[in-house]
């Protein structure tokens, strides 16, 4: 059966040939768009469209035998759900006087703009929302530890050199005070040796003068 055959089939039960052409090809695009977006359609009972990434892989030619490199590609995918395999296995009777997929519950189709995929859509928004702010969050708190230990080192740092400089006042203070305390001494000595000489030369003059 061809889209035409399938347009005749269905023309009677959806009130004409255009009307029916125009629903088949509603539900092609649908399903067309839904898919090539990367969204999953899904009809209970009939089954599932949806896009498969085949990754880059060899493979050989037919006619020649020889081995071939693939790109990476997508290719679509149709997956017969349970209903639609027991029809076909026989493991259940087409209906005579029904359709043989029923109306699928409300929010199991998927595709285009269903609810359904607004909210897997509105649900890898959050997802991505989630991981981004705690991704911030993460950044901040390593900015934070960051910080806090430059501080802490250049702090250690600072005390270290503050230390340093306080011992050097110290001994610097405390050898001045030795060279103080040591410089009167001397200079008290430097005034004594001319009282000794001048004994001396008292001494010499009494001499002189008895002879």
């Amino acid at each position: 059966m061809n889209k035409a055959q399938l347009v005749e089939a269905i023309a009677d039960k959806v009130g004409g040939r255009q009307q029916a052409a125009d629903a088949v090809d509603a539900v092609l695009d649908a399903i067309v768009r839904a898919v090539v977006g990367g969204d999953r359609v899904s009809v209970t009972g009939f089954g599932s469209f949806e896009k498969v990434d085949r990754p880059a892989r060899y493979a050989r030619n037919p006619q020649t035998g020889e081995r071939v490199r693939v790109k990476k590609t997508s290719v679509p995918r149709f997956r017969a759900g349970q209903g639609f395999k027991d029809l076909v296995s026989g493991s259940k009777k087409l209906p005579k006087n029904d359709v043989a997929v029923k109306k699928a519950p409300k929010g199991s189709l998927s595709g285009g703009a269903s609810a359904t995929v607004k909210k897997a859509a509105a649900k890898k928004a959050t997802t991505a929302k989630k991981a981004a702010v705690r991704k911030a969050v993460a950044k901040k708190t390593v900015a934070k530890k960051t910080t806090a230990a430059v501080k802490k080192t250049a702090a250690k740092k600072t005390t270290a050199k503050t230390a340093a400089a306080k011992k050097t006042t110290a001994k610097t203070t405390t050898a001045k005070k030795t060279a103080a305390k040591k410089a009167p001494a001397k200079k008290a000595t430097a005034k004594k040796a001319p009282a000794k000489k001048s004994t001396a030369r008292k001494i010499t003059a009494k001499k002189a003068t008895a002879r």
